[in-house]
């Protein structure tokens, strides 16, 4: 990747709004269609019929140039949905990402497995995806223990975002999709008991046995 990159002096740009999100537009659809490694600012710039010294001179290389097409879509839609309990809450807020994976999973897949090797993508997109979202999921946990529906000192509480991100990012790496009753059933049987929470239909269910003796 250092090819990619070449140190330049930074100058005012000509380049339009418009014409950038052009480019943008087109280093996604490239992500998309090679992944991180094949795509190259040579390839980009004779697509965009641009001069690779533009863009090297506006953004630096590849990498910066990547970062700025995947912050040119904006934040992700991630609200802290208030649907009354802290089960639906949580429901909406997988949902919700499971939704945005959805609707480009080749882009997302390209990222996933780009970010590993660059630290400044991984930043990147730590700082657009993952921390709106993180701080969405702090907001749903406090409310919830605002309702009184877990207490404060639940030990539980610290871990539910590694246990969200670790299933919502195991679609990338195991190269699978679920759907949404797989991800709603996680929340129920994973995340639900740990919080001291009851899933619907909970109270119609007989204890679970004691250990098995043999």
């Amino acid at each position: 990747m250092g090819s990619e990159t070449r140190p330049a002096a930074r100058r005012r740009s000509r380049i339009s709004p418009d014409r950038a999100a052009e480019l943008y537009a087109l280093v996604l659809d490239r992500l998309r269609e090679v992944g991180y490694d094949a795509l190259s600012v040579e390839d980009v710039a004779a697509r965009a019929r641009m001069s690779k010294a533009t863009i090297y001179r506006q953004w630096g290389g590849k990498p910066e140039l990547v970062i700025a097409a995947l912050r040119s879509l904006g934040p992700p839609e991630i609200g802290a949905a208030d649907t009354g309990t802290l089960l639906g809450d949580l429901k909406a807020y997988i949902e919700r990402y499971h939704q945005m994976a959805a609707l480009d999973r080749g882009m997302n897949r390209a990222v996933a497995h780009a970010i590993h090797r660059d630290p400044r993508l991984m930043d990147a997109v730590r700082q657009a995806i993952v921390e709106p979202g993180l701080a969405a999921l702090d907001t749903v946990l406090s409310r919830g223990v605002a309702r009184g529906e877990v207490p404060a000192g639940c030990k539980a509480l610290p871990y539910v975002k590694y246990m969200l991100l670790g299933t919502l990012g195991g679609e990338a790496v195991l190269d699978e999709d679920v759907d949404i009753g797989f991800l709603h059933g996680y929340i129920d049987h994973v995340i639900a008991p740990a919080l001291g929470l009851r899933a619907p239909g909970d109270a119609d269910r007989p204890p679970p046995a004691g250990p098995r003796r043999w």
